[in-house]
């Protein structure tokens, strides 16, 4: 009793600290524990569920908040711990070396182990309970964070100036983890098309996989089913432009609604991402992930509407033995051989397919599709007849229909010197 009455003070004030570092740490599992759908909901909420929102869109600053308070908080319980067990030695040396222990003993189980293990249990509730004193305590170290950064740049240097990224894995590395994790050939040999089709995602640019604007439906608001006549969307979204213009700002995913609504059906529309018409689809995807979203609307230099990506489009050209936009939107093959050394081609067809299709090495351009090349050499709009060469390919326009998707024959140098 007497030890008790002795240490009182440091004991209330290692009990504190053990809800502090529990406070720390259940704050930390909890906020890096949410997936992106509570974090979204938590951006609409009430004002606390908005500063929790707004604490994980730098996560970095977070993150470097909770460790910095959290050692804090256990530098000075162990010194209280410290100076206990000394004074303890003078008298008690057994009872001394106990405390010491048991101290770090309820440090690791209150302080780590259950706070982290209760808060995955509850994430979102717990984020937006301790959101205003967690965003005080960041606010707090604010100032001394860029210090902190330019120690860590420091080092980096000092210690390792010749420390380089780890690399982006190659198909070959994902193809031989494949072969190391099943015996199936069949599965091997699809699991390396999809690999191969998400690395590809890299190389093609959003315009050779969109959707061009002659090609979807979009309409100003209000919108009503009427509108439609009937027409039911390709893409399955209906899409719903700005009010005083004519560029897409929302979709509505029909295929999704349990029953359409016969007026005002953009209130059931979602916002778009806009993604520029150089960007990869990779890039595209990565934007759509983000924001939660499920149609990119591909704008050019001028901020103009050109075409829309839709996540249905991209798991297309993942998993499709052979992906073809021409096959999505026109119903037809994007390269069909008519002749031993003539093809048939749509002008939609990417350049990129057209030369992995004829295992060509790609001449210089600055269009993407055949309808693009085909403008570019003649330097005006295609007319049945027009011929010309880029690089191995010689076309000639077969047909321009009135929506300007022309057909193409084609013939490659190199086919009609082995004919020969």
């Amino acid at each position: 009793m007497d030890l008790l009455n002795r240490y009182a003070i440091w004991l209330a004030a290692m009990a504190v600290l053990i809800l502090g570092s529990a406070f720390f740490s259940a704050s930390e599992a909890a906020y890096f524990y949410l997936h992106r759908k509570d974090r979204r909901r938590l951006a609409t909420g009430n004002r606390p569920q908005r500063i929790a929102a707004g604490l994980l869109a730098d996560p970095d600053r977070l993150l470097t908040a909770v460790l910095f308070w959290n050692l804090v908080v256990n530098l000075v319980y162990f010194t209280i711990i410290s100076i206990i067990s000394i004074d303890l030695e003078r008298t008690r040396p057994t009872m001394a070396g106990a405390f010491a222990f048991g101290g770090m003993l309820v440090m690791i189980v209150f302080s780590e182990m259950l706070p982290k293990s209760l808060a995955v249990l509850r994430p979102r509730g717990l984020a937006v309970a301790v959101s205003i004193p967690l965003a005080a305590m960041v606010r707090l170290l604010d100032p001394v964070v860029p210090v902190f950064r330019l120690i860590s740049l420091l080092s980096r240097r000092v210690f390792c100036p010749r420390f380089q990224p780890e690399p982006y894995l190659e198909v070959a590395d994902l193809e031989r983890a494949v072969r190391l994790s099943t015996s199936d050939a069949s599965l091997v040999e699809q699991e390396q098309r999809v690999l191969q089709s998400i690395v590809l995602l890299s190389e093609i640019h959003a315009d050779e996989l969109m959707r061009p604007r002659t090609r979807f439906l979009s309409f100003r608001p209000p919108v009503s089913l009427d509108d439609l006549e009937g027409r039911v969307p390709p893409s399955g979204y209906l899409l719903v432009t700005e009010p005083d213009s004519d560029e897409v700002a929302a979709a509505i995913p029909l295929r999704r609604l349990s029953s359409i609504p016969t007026e005002h059906l953009e209130h059931y529309a979602e916002p778009v991402v806009y993604v520029p018409w150089c960007t990869t689809v990779a890039l595209a995807l990565e934007a759509m992930q983000r924001g939660g979203r499920q149609v990119a609307a591909v704008v050019n230099e001028f901020g103009e509407t050109i075409g829309i990506l839709t996540f249905d489009d991209v798991l297309d050209t993942i998993f499709s033995r052979s992906p073809s936009r021409s096959q999505r939107l026109l119903q037809r093959l994007p390269i069909r051989q008519v002749a031993p050394d003539r093809w048939h081609v749509t002008g939609m067809t990417s350049l990129w397919r057209l030369v992995r299709h004829f295992e060509v090495q790609r001449p210089s351009s600055k269009s993407v599709t055949v309808a693009g090349i085909v403008q570019e050499m003649l330097e005006r709009l295609p007319g049945p007849g027009d011929q010309c060469r880029w690089g191995p390919f010689r076309f000639k326009v077969l047909d321009v229909p009135e929506r300007g998707q022309l057909l193409v024959e084609l013939q490659l140098e190199g086919a009609r010197e082995d004919q020969q």
